[in-house]
């Protein structure tokens, strides 16, 4: 299978969010994931992005798993607000998390068009849970003995992060991406594919207006970097107009 990716200076996106009413832990978001792949379809690629047992498809996920609240939450960008009726055309949403049946219904559904570019000014953000750190950069950030160094080198890998998202979108980036976090949580431990990695939570600025509930980092289909935006934000214009 070949992707051709085709950059553009601003780039419209479909953003679906789809927020059901159970309660689910932290713990069980692959497990949801898991649960909603089956039921959509295996042969449906946008859900997992892998190629048969062992292939993968390297690109940025269009359809993300989340936890907000303690509600299970859906995220289809662009083509995976397509993909997404091969689980809603399914007559029933109930599912199976490991032994735990759960029936989903939906509380809220939101369908916006944001456009992606980076601002003369500045948005305030906030990530959680992001998976910051593989091994070359956790081994940097041991290394390094200051707290300036250390935070110096999240903001390029959050920086790093939103370039990843805007070439997995086809967005070519015009302008220099700013980035910079004003809090920084302790990092703790969390299990992701049978490995013990390091997470943070992090407030940032950013000239890079970004949708709520998008993913950045590592793992982002399986609940990890998920990003939420400050109510004082001011949006700009064609954010009023084609987003919420």
């Amino acid at each position: 299978m070949v992707f051709t990716l085709i950059l553009y200076p601003l780039k419209r996106i479909r953003y679906l969010t789809i927020r059901f009413d159970a309660e689910i832990q932290a713990y069980e978001v692959p497990a949801f994931r898991g649960a909603v792949v089956e039921k959509a379809g295996r042969e449906h690629v946008a859900f997992h992005n892998h190629l048969g047992e062992t292939g993968f498809v390297y690109r940025y996920p269009v359809i993300q798993y989340k936890r907000v609240g303690r509600n299970p939450l859906i995220v289809c960008v662009d083509e995976g607000v397509d993909e997404i009726h091969h689980f809603f055309q399914n007559q029933t949403w109930d599912i199976l998390l490991g032994d735990r049946p759960l029936t989903l219904r939906v509380r809220d559904l939101r369908l916006n068009q944001y456009t992606l570019q980076a601002w003369e000014h500045s948005f305030a953000l906030r990530i959680e849970n992001w998976l910051a750190l593989n091994t070359e950069n956790y081994a940097r950030y041991q290394a390094l003995t200051s707290e300036e160094g250390r935070l110096a080198l999240l903001e390029q890998v959050l920086t790093g992060n939103i370039l990843s998202l805007a070439k997995g979108l086809g967005w070519f980036v015009e302008r220099p991406v700013v980035v910079r976090i004003t809090r920084l949580s302790a990092p703790r431990w969390r299990r992701f594919k049978e490995q013990l990695l390091t997470v943070f939570d992090a407030d940032f600025e950013s000239n890079v207006f970004l949708p709520e509930y998008i993913g950045l980092g590592k793992g982002v289909s399986h609940g990890f970097g998920v990003v939420f935006r400050s109510r004082a934000n001011h949006l700009p214009q064609n954010q009023r107009e084609h987003g919420e």
